[in-house]
């Protein structure tokens, strides 16, 4: 390959890539077990002959558990180094300007905000839930509700994001979130660094500021950050 058809291709933030690959693998993996826990112990509107397995509500947990892990950090990246993948203040009036190449690219951010939105509520929902409903029969909780709606919206907000980015960029641009190959600048191993600097420039600023810094953060941050730290609290609250 020469060097210009490699310095064409599009090019992901490595962290992004590491990241997105995460939170991508453990949501998939949370997706298809949800649906294998519904066709288990629901199965009312419809089901396809899978085997039952009552152990895999706890599975689907774990994913649910590993996502809602890796999740924040995911958050305060989009919401900082990658804003311009999410919606803009202009989003809305650029939507007028159908089939046009800012259209896609509205169209896209778009998709991505409300993928974030559809998993900050699945997480949500699903601490809310109780892990006895299911294996009891008990299937008319709001929360159950509430979940199954979640990863409705979820799917078809990641069929949305598949389809749009591949108008947009094409295969190369879905593909391009699948190389390890990253730029100097890039490198992991500066990573730390990179957060010592963050650490130093907080602890320069003083508890003052820094909460002054945290309420001038956007409203959006605020509500996924803000719904993240209370489905735990929530949680953590029911258990005691």
């Amino acid at each position: 390959m020469t060097k210009k058809s490699a310095a064409s291709r599009p090019y992901q933030p490595f962290l992004f890539r590491v990241l997105h690959g995460l939170t991508g693998l453990f949501l998939v993996a949370a997706i298809l077990t949800a649906y294998w826990t519904y066709d288990t112990y629901d199965g009312r509107w419809g089901r396809i002959p899978l085997p039952a397995y009552p152990s895999i509500e706890g599975i689907h947990g774990t994913f649910g558990l590993w996502t809602l892990l890796i999740f924040p950090v995911f958050v305060v990246y989009a919401f900082h180094r990658g804003q311009r993948r999410l919606i803009q203040p202009d989003s809305w009036s650029k939507l007028a300007q159908v089939g046009t190449p800012i259209w896609w690219y509205t169209l896209n951010r778009i998709g991505n905000t409300v993928a974030l939105l559809a998993l900050t509520f699945a997480l949500f929902s699903g601490k809310m839930m109780d892990e006895t409903w299911l294996p009891q029969g008990e299937l008319t909780h709001f929360w159950y509700y509430a979940h199954l709606v979640s990863w409705v919206v979820m799917v078809s907000a990641i069929a949305l994001h598949l389809l749009v980015n591949a108008k947009v960029g094409g295969m190369p641009l879905l593909l391009s979130v699948l190389t390890w190959q990253f730029r100097e600048e890039d490198s992991p191993s500066l990573w730390l660094t990179h957060l010592s600097q963050w650490w130093a420039e907080v602890q320069q600023r003083g508890f003052i500021n820094q909460a002054r810094s945290m309420a001038m953060m956007p409203t959006l941050e605020l509500t996924v950050l803000g719904t993240i730290i209370a489905a735990w609290v929530i949680s953590l609250i029911k258990e005691m």
